[in-house]
């Protein structure tokens, strides 16, 4: 009894012919792609914002979100936030917001709070009252501690409720 030495050798390339290993080889290609794919996605959608009462907020979603909506539609309020040039690290940067009411008016005496919060990190969050400098035009000097996304909200106190006015996404360059 004789063997082919030849065809048992390590350094045959006949494995690569073989339907079951070319199945796990694309099994490995695919579940990679896969995992690339949904990393892409949960950092380029989700900001992963939790706010820090999140469970009572939760518990009365609907409920909070349709008083929002009301209370929103109520005043008929509208602002604009406006960044003046690109943010950097470090750097002291203007933050305008002017509000008007439904009939295009400017609003006065009211309490502003700029909220930065920070999708990757929480620690970083912060929160900077806006002063009235001009009737319905609001400014805070701020200044970003990180570069990268930030999510900026405008938060209004008026008659005992919360309302945002205004939420947008900046880029903080270095």
């Amino acid at each position: 009894m004789t063997t082919d030495a030849g065809t048992i050798s390590q350094s045959s390339k006949r494995a690569f012919r073989n339907p079951w290993v070319l199945g796990w080889i694309a099994l490995v290609v695919i579940v990679l792609g896969v995992n690339i794919a949904m990393i892409s996605l949960a950092v380029t959608t989700n900001p992963g914002l939790v706010d820090k009462d999140y469970y009572e907020k939760g518990r009365d979603f609907e409920n909070n979100v349709q008083k929002q909506i009301a209370a929103h539609n109520a005043l008929g309020w509208s602002g604009r936030l406006d960044t003046s040039g690109q943010p950097r690290r470090g750097q002291t940067t203007p933050m305008r917001f002017s509000v008007v009411d439904n009939k295009g008016l400017p609003i006065s005496n009211l309490k502003m709070t700029l909220v930065s919060y920070r999708p990757s990190d929480v620690s970083a969050d912060f929160n900077v009252d806006m002063k009235e400098f001009a009737p319905g035009l609001y400014q805070a000097d701020v200044s970003y501690p990180l570069k990268g996304l930030w999510e900026v909200t405008v938060r209004v106190d008026h008659n005992e409720q919360r309302l945002e006015l205004a939420k947008q996404r900046i880029n903080v360059a270095e």
